[in-house]
């Protein structure tokens, strides 16, 4: 114990500090996966045509950086879904909550959230962002024709790696629906996809 602080009340006060802190960040916590989990149940975007464009761009400019011949495979795409931003919350359980826009021929055609919840000890947020590349054209009229296409149940996503120097082996892909997922650190493998539900939004200009 210090000399300065003989009854020890510094650091009592420390403590006592750091348990408020966490009880407030877990209950942002909480606050967002209920939030998350809201927005889910809902057919209206959160965001607005023109913002979640904008943050489109953004990610596929990103995507481009990340992966060297990107274009090679967004060259071959029938349509891509982009969700520059979801966000993970959880305690106990976790969820999940995204918004993107679906493009076709660089347009976008349609807007849709996708949502997920998960088990098991998490704490605090995360935020990545999704790039689902549909190569086939009956893989993309079933989900667009689908009331909340689910993963794993409706169809698969496969999750692709990228090779050494970011570059892409676009000859030897087979499936007809594939997914990219960046991280603050680049491109994430580590996860799954899978009951992952993609519903269509109302998106206001």
């Amino acid at each position: 114990m210090r000399v300065d602080d003989p009854l020890g009340l510094k650091q009592a006060h420390n403590n006592k500090s750091y348990k408020e802190r966490l009880v407030m960040r877990n209950k942002i916590v909480i606050a967002i996966v209920m939030f998350c989990m809201l927005l889910a149940t809902s057919a209206f975007a959160a965001t607005s045509a023109r913002v979640l464009d904008a943050e489109v761009d953004d990610t596929l400019d990103t995507f481009r950086k990340t992966v060297s011949n990107a274009d090679d495979i967004l060259g071959k795409a029938k349509a891509v879904l982009i969700f520059p931003s979801v966000i993970k919350a959880g305690i106990a359980f976790g969820g999940e909550y995204g918004e993107g826009a679906l493009r076709i021929g660089g347009r976008s055609v349609e807007y849709y959230s996708t949502v997920a919840g998960s088990f098991g000890f998490q704490l605090g947020v995360q935020k990545k962002s999704l790039i689902i590349i549909f190569l086939e054209s009956n893989a993309l009229e079933n989900f667009r024709n689908s009331s909340g296409w689910k993963a794993g149940v409706d169809g698969s996503i496969a999750l692709v790696k990228v090779g050494v120097g970011g570059t892409l082996d676009t000859d030897n892909i087979k499936e007809p629906i594939i997914s990219f997922v960046l991280g603050q650190k680049g491109l994430m493998y580590n996860l799954t996809l899978e009951g992952s539900k993609f519903n269509k939004l109302l998106v206001s200009k």
